[in-house]
């Protein structure tokens, strides 16, 4: 299955992405397509090299054996981001999430909020304020304990902020990493709901995910991943009747509950 092509005008693409520990190779030349206003998930079992592909389209390797060495060509917006620095990727409208969330604990939930739209703020964008409605509107409760300690949130209002922090930036392009990690059902689907009510603000969102069911319901365009290696690929609501994608994770999804 290979309808890649059929992608138009790409926020993300990226071509023969390679990424080595040392001599170890954890990802083989991954090729991937995001469209503008488009949902794309990579889902795949742990361990396949999803956190990694999202770190080096990110930036945040400093290609040595340790952190880890990246090969091959990502590009946002039509602009090759070979050797762009994280803070310049993120400039241009590339915001991860990553799975820890990394929320500032003893800082209010508008404090934290604020931060996300600090390059916006130094770079003279008198707007930057504005955009805290938007973020309301999509997560009321952020709005309800907006002075209260983020770190007094629950997991799924933990996410929730995360996420609005993010969008505080106005990114052409959010990737989330894991978004469901460690929350209640009823918790992720309601995520999973905001997840897909983004695609109407018109960014664009990459989705590395293991909850496969969750992801291929909110996505329009899926890959699988397994040992560094893209493995299956296509629209969404195929790949959800793919013989090989039910057995290894649908149906292990369904008898896990």
């Amino acid at each position: 299955m290979n309808n890649s092509a059929a992608i138009p005008a790409p926020v993300l693409d990226v071509v023969d992405l390679h990424v080595a520990y040392g001599k170890v190779e954890a990802l083989h030349g991954a090729n991937l397509r995001v469209g503008a206003g488009q949902i794309v998930t990579v889902i795949g079992p742990n361990g396949a090299g999803k956190s990694t592909m999202l770190n080096a389209i990110a930036g945040t390797m400093n290609n040595n054996a340790n952190n880890g060495s990246v090969r091959g060509k990502v590009s946002l917006l039509d602009q090759d981001l070979d050797g762009v620095a994280i803070e310049t990727r993120v400039a241009r409208g590339m915001c991860l999430v990553p799975e820890t969330r990394e929320l500032f604990a003893s800082m209010t939930v508008q404090d934290n909020l604020l931060l996300g739209s600090y390059r916006r703020y130094k770079a003279g964008d008198r707007a930057y304020a504005d955009q805290m409605a938007v973020v309301y509107d999509l997560f009321p409760r952020l709005q309800e304990r907006r002075k209260q300690q983020a770190g007094s949130l629950s997991g799924g209002e933990r996410q929730m902020l995360a996420l609005g922090r993010a969008l505080m930036a106005k990114p052409q392009l959010l990737m989330l990493d894991e978004p469901s990690l460690g929350l209640a059902p009823l918790i992720v689907k309601e995520i999973f709901h905001i997840i897909v009510r983004l695609k109407q603000t018109g960014v664009a969102i990459l989705l590395v995910e293991q909850n496969a069911r969750a992801a291929l319901q909110a996505a329009d365009y899926a890959y699988v991943l397994e040992t560094g290696d893209m493995v299956l690929q296509g629209p969404a609501a195929e790949l959800a009747h793919d013989p090989k994608v039910i057995d290894t994770y649908l149906g292990l999804a369904k008898k896990a509950g």
